[in-house]
């Protein structure tokens, strides 16, 4: 299901899919950073999870820098509340609050680019992409890993991470441009060792739920940035995130040179 009330039915030359990764995401940052030095300027953005954080703050118009700065003195317990576990173990709700401080546009359709914000309706179990409405609320729920986070509701439906369907939204813009870029911080790797709890046994089953329709995901875009050296980075280690963005910045321009894109 789309929300596509007012969304540009225009064809753009250039999209871009941010996928999910929690605080992975933060390569997102550094490869927008590589593709504005190589001259390149997505006209339609989808973001997934992180990914859709990063794609509202750049479509809002905050710089990669700006990006980072907004991040820089927060730590986990300042984006999640500990919840009394019913539905997941930690609320959105401090994250909402962040989210609507942090981005100085307050509805999608009023973004300089038009983004598409994906999240997983609960209610009608299905994919849904949203290019309108109030950003915070939508931002969330792409976010909200099951078990993990509660769920955030919206208009009587209960949303979860859209990465549960489709970690890469590469389908929500690939007929809206021309060349599409899609950006997988994911990298999915069997660690060594695994001690079971609640919430790694939540995380991990989500991890490999999200893989499931990676590669038809990726063989819809023109090119893709896959971020391996990030493989190790935990998905909720924030205090990681200037390496993290550093080493999607190099990733990226890696494969713009590859494909002859810098500096057009």
């Amino acid at each position: 299901m789309t929300h596509q009330e007012g969304f540009t039915t225009t064809r753009c030359s250039l999209g871009l899919a941010l996928s999910g990764g929690g605080a992975r995401g933060f390569a997102h940052v550094g490869a927008l950073r590589a593709l504005e030095e190589c001259g390149l300027r997505p006209q339609v953005i989808a973001g997934v999870s992180a990914g859709s954080v990063i794609a509202c703050m750049y479509a809002a118009g905050l710089s990669p820098d700006d990006m980072m700065r907004a991040f820089a003195d927060k730590s986990f317990n300042d984006l999640a509340e500990l919840a009394v576990p019913k539905d997941g173990f930690f609320k959105m709700t401090r994250f909402i609050r962040f989210l609507r401080k942090a981005i100085p546009v307050a509805s999608l359709e009023d973004l300089s680019i038009p983004t598409m914000v994906c999240a997983t309706n609960l209610s009608r179990c299905c994919y849904e992409e949203f290019s309108t409405g109030a950003i915070a609320e939508r931002v969330a729920a792409s976010c909200s890993i099951p078990i993990v986070f509660s769920p955030v509701r919206i208009d009587g439906n209960y949303y979860v991470d859209g990465g549960v369907m489709h970690n890469l939204p590469s389908a929500a813009i690939r007929h809206r441009c021309d060349t599409l870029i899609g950006i997988d911080v994911s990298p999915f790797v069997h660690e060594e060792k695994f001690k079971p709890s609640i919430l790694e046994v939540a995380h991990r089953s989500y991890k490999m739920i999200s893989r499931s329709n990676l590669d038809a995901d990726k063989a819809l875009c023109d090119i893709i940035v896959n971020m391996d050296s990030i493989a190790h980075h935990k998905v909720f280690g924030i205090k990681a995130m200037w390496e993290i963005a550093e080493k999607g910045y190099d990733e990226t321009l890696k494969i713009l040179k590859l494909h002859n894109l810098q500096n057009t």
